[in-house]
């Protein structure tokens, strides 16, 4: 079945489109498309409660060329799923009316667990992870991030309120100050605190990270000069090696973020907050495992995530 997939969350909205057919030995994949654009949707979110005018018509623009790539390779079914940002939205119901002129019908606005677990189910594709242990899949977003603990599935997951765009705007949005760091890394503590109610890192024997802030950091710490899928997507990078990257984005002058090419333009002004997030997460996964049997020495990167797991999620 050819099946397409819209994940719309607070920074990016991306498309995926590809030919989906069961089988007893498992589930074929051959991806037609995979595309993505940075309309910041979230913007002011966080402030003001209400999606800006102009993020909306960014999402719609790209909404119609999706669409369009729909009748190009002849879509049989699709489903559009919004997340963190239109979930906190008071006039959502403009963008959700907005998207179903386009496209004939709603995109889903979803609880933060549905996207955790569709985040864990998307991590399974092309994995070299260990899956008869359990994994920890983080899908650090724009306006939230996910933990899901599992095996073949998430026996238990979590959406907390925290993400590169939101932290941004309560701490960082004037730059990166010793007072400004100190009190967002007291926050995304206090969300890792929550979180690790919910779901027990101490169990993981391996962990996952998922989004566009930590395939930045990974290709930082990789040392690539651009974005290479091929050597990001798959990667195992040492908790060491991921938290020196991580400090160096959190204190790069913004000359230095510029000749980063691996960071794309539109995630310039939010990254630093999105590795102090992957900095903390990383950090506390390992101490929490480190006097277990099966301590958790490196991260392992997937380019693959929630927009594979909604289009999973139709078969």
């Amino acid at each position: 079945m050819r099946l397409a997939a819209i994940d719309c969350g607070t920074n990016t909205i991306r498309l995926l489109i590809g030919d989906y057919e069961l089988t007893d030995q498992g589930i074929i994949i051959n991806e037609l498309e995979r595309s993505g654009e940075i309309v910041r949707l979230g913007v002011g979110v966080d402030r003001t409660g209400r999606l800006n005018e102009e993020a909306i018509e960014r999402t719609l623009d790209f909404t119609r060329a999706c669409a369009e790539r729909f009748e190009h390779y002849g879509v049989q079914q699709a489903r559009f799923v919004a997340t963190s940002a239109s979930r906190d939205a008071a006039n959502r119901d403009v963008f959700v009316n907005g998207v179903w002129a386009i496209l004939g019908f709603e995109p889903e606005v979803i609880s933060g667990e549905e996207e955790a677990a569709l985040a864990f189910l998307g991590s399974k594709v092309g994995s070299n992870v260990d899956m008869t242990h359990p994994r920890l899949v983080v899908d650090l977003g724009g306006g939230s991030t996910e933990f899901s603990l599992g095996t073949q599935y998430p026996d238990a997951y979590i959406s907390t309120n925290m993400g590169s765009g939101r932290v941004t705007e309560r701490f960082l949005s004037e730059g990166v100050t010793p007072a400004s760091e100190a009190a967002a890394r007291e926050f995304v503590r206090s969300m890792l605190d929550t979180a690790a109610e919910q779901v027990d890192f101490s169990a993981a024997h391996s962990l996952v990270g998922l989004a566009g802030t930590i395939t930045a950091v990974t290709a930082h710490a990789l040392g690539l000069e651009y974005f290479d899928s091929q050597k990001i997507g798959g990667a195992q990078v040492p908790v060491e090696d991921m938290r020196r990257s991580c400090d160096a984005i959190i204190h790069a002058t913004p000359e230095q973020l510029e000749q980063w090419e691996f960071i794309a333009p539109g995630r310039r002004s939010v990254i630093a907050a999105g590795a102090l997030i992957c900095d903390e997460m990383v950090a506390r996964v390992a101490a929490d495992t480190a006097n277990t049997d099966h301590p958790v020495r490196h991260i392992n990167v997937s380019l693959h995530d929630i927009l594979d797991g909604i289009a999973l999620s139709q078969l």
